[in-house]
This record gives structure tokens, sequence and C-alpha cells, in this order.
């Protein structure tokens, strides 16, 4: 998608501070950090959000927690919470599919 600012990102056309990258996905950090420690996960393929997730794109979904887990466990992040909005009054405002990983502080429930 041309448009869709999480697809320039993931393409590098829009700056960013990496996390960690590989073919499948690209994490990087908040520009507005809700935490002190808060970074997304992105696919590089545009999925719209966690509502278009399917049988042949559900293995990218698998892979990105996979890439939450080392990425926490090389941070030494050993309590954290993942989000996905799906939607705009859930609070989606990037219609590309993201995880925001976020530690280092007590995490309340419910989120509000």
């Amino acid at each position: 998608m041309s448009e869709c600012l999480f697809c320039k990102i993931a393409a590098g056309e829009i700056p960013s501070s990496k996390v960690y990258e590989d073919e499948i996905c690209y994490a990087f950090h908040d520009i507005d950090p809700q935490a002190p420690a808060h970074f997304l996960v992105i696919p590089k393929a545009h999925i719209g959000s966690v509502a278009e997730v399917n049988g042949d794109n559900a293995g990218v979904v698998g892979h990105i927690f996979t890439v939450i887990a080392k990425v926490c466990q090389e941070l030494g992040l050993e309590s954290y919470r993942v989000v996905s909005n799906i939607g705009e009054q859930a609070g989606q405002s990037v219609f590309h599919l993201h995880f925001h990983v976020l530690s280092g502080r007590d995490m309340t429930w419910p989120p509000g």
C-alpha cells in the first residue's frame, strides 16, 4: 500500500529507530512511548489488522510472536504486555497490523 505509514517505515522510506528486522517483519521504537520500553512489531507485507488474519497469512503472526519473545529476552524484559488494537473504536490509528510491546512499569487492568 503506497500510502500506508507502516509500509513506508518497513520499506525504509520513513526513518525509524530499528529494534529488529528480518525478511518477514520489522520492529521499531514507538515515537510516543507509553512505558520505559515500548516498541512495535509489524509485518512487512500489508495486513490491515488482526481482523484480516487468515489461513494464508497466519504464519506471519506466529513468526511475529516468536520475534517478540526473542527481542524481549535479548532486552532483558521478563514481564511485558503485547497489544493490538483493531478498529477505530479500539484505538487503531494506523491500519496496518502491528503489535505494541510495553514493559518497564506496572500494567494496570483493565487497561482502559
